[in-house]
């Protein structure tokens, strides 16, 4: 699968995935040596390419769908593939559509994909092979214990980054604790993480065209993945150079948005995300806010951690603070000023072990 696939595709891989009503047709006709033209969307800027056949208006089945592939003409389906509108269609899609196909339900496929934006399925009688058009994207489907397969391995290859990732967290909380941050901590724990948000999304993308038989890989997925796009917005938060221009939205995307090769060079992705400190002096010390220790609290609520950052700006100024000057910012109390204090007493102490156990 390729690296980034288009939203719309993917919406239309989603149509003819394991478990759906469609797919399970497509099936039957591939296993009947059978060929068929599937154009999912009944609305006018279809039906202005189609001619001849006849309304059929009937709701969707497997067996109907196989059954009328059967004659030559194409197959229209309502937009969410429940209902069959007309069969035995000729599709005219402009001819000056540029294709790259050869054989004739293929090349028609690509045309009719390209210029009206809907999704189309060919399926090869002699190959046997599915292949779906969505605009200017084609993909054809794999067998799915051929995707499961590459699917695993990627998430294997999650497993060991997560892991590595699960290093470089730790050991920016012990820094953090010691107030010895530097902008080499803070950005490699924020290019593992990226890079772990991006093997999860290419395993999102097979998942996809897994449908019903990847539950038990989503399973893992979500494990893996829990907490690690919000420990990536809490670290930005604690250390990205808000102003009018640029807020944490933008930070994000400037992140997800970097090509590989930005991404893997430190000054490259401090300068781009405006990180406190010298973006050029790798060891440049930076002070954290201390949005990610304060996440750390259970349960604590949003309002009462952005006024206590708010008020003592940073991680070390916070730690140092005692139940009382904790209680005195607005809305915090007592009772909240002795859980925090507690809390981050435990994780700093927890930190510190782990660096020097």
């Amino acid at each position: 699968m390729a690296a980034r696939r288009s939203k719309a595709l993917l919406e239309a891989l989603a149509i003819v995935a394991p478990g759906q009503p469609l797919r399970e047709g497509l099936d039957r006709v591939v296993k009947a040596s059978m060929g068929a033209l599937i154009v999912v969307g009944d609305g006018p800027e279809v039906l202005n390419i189609c001619s001849g056949g006849f309304l059929l208006d009937a709701a969707f089945s497997p067996q109907r769908l196989s059954e009328l592939a059967k004659t030559d003409g194409a197959i229209i389906l309502a937009p969410d593939a429940s209902r069959i509108a007309r069969a035995n269609v000729h599709l005219v899609p402009n001819p000056n559509t540029p294709t790259t196909e050869t054989g004739t339900r293929h090349r028609t496929a690509e045309r009719v994909a390209r210029s009206i934006g809907v999704p189309v399925i060919s399926v090869s009688e002699d190959m046997a092979v599915l292949t779906v058009y969505m605009h200017d994207d084609k993909h054809q489907l794999e067998p799915i214990p051929s995707v499961l397969s590459r699917c695993n391995q990627a998430l294997q290859t999650l497993e060991r980054y997560k892991q590595r990732l699960n290093e470089v967290t730790s050991n920016l909380a012990t820094v953090e604790v010691e107030d010895l941050v530097t902008v080499r901590d803070v950005v490699t724990l924020l290019q593992r993480t990226e890079i772990v948000v991006r093997i999860a999304e290419e395993i999102e993308r097979y998942l996809v065209e897994l449908g019903s038989d990847g539950r038990l890989v989503r399973l893992q997925l979500r494990e893996l993945m829990a907490g690690v796009e919000d420990d990536r917005k809490m670290v930005l938060l604690d250390y990205f150079q808000p102003d009018a221009s640029w807020n944490l939205e933008q930070a994000m995307e400037t992140l997800s948005g970097l090509e590989m090769e930005d991404l893997l060079e430190p000054e490259a992705v401090a300068e781009s995300l405006h990180l406190s400190g010298s973006a050029k002096d790798a060891d440049g010390g930076l002070s954290p806010r201390g949005y990610r220790m304060l996440s750390k609290v259970p349960r604590l609520p949003d309002g009462i951690a952005e006024r206590l950052v708010d008020e003592f700006q940073t991680l070390d100024k916070l730690m140092r603070a005692t139940i009382d000057e904790l209680a005195a910012v607005d809305g915090v109390g007592d009772p909240w000023a002795r859980t925090i204090k507690e809390s981050l007493g435990h994780i700093a102490e927890s930190s510190i072990l782990d660096r020097y156990s």
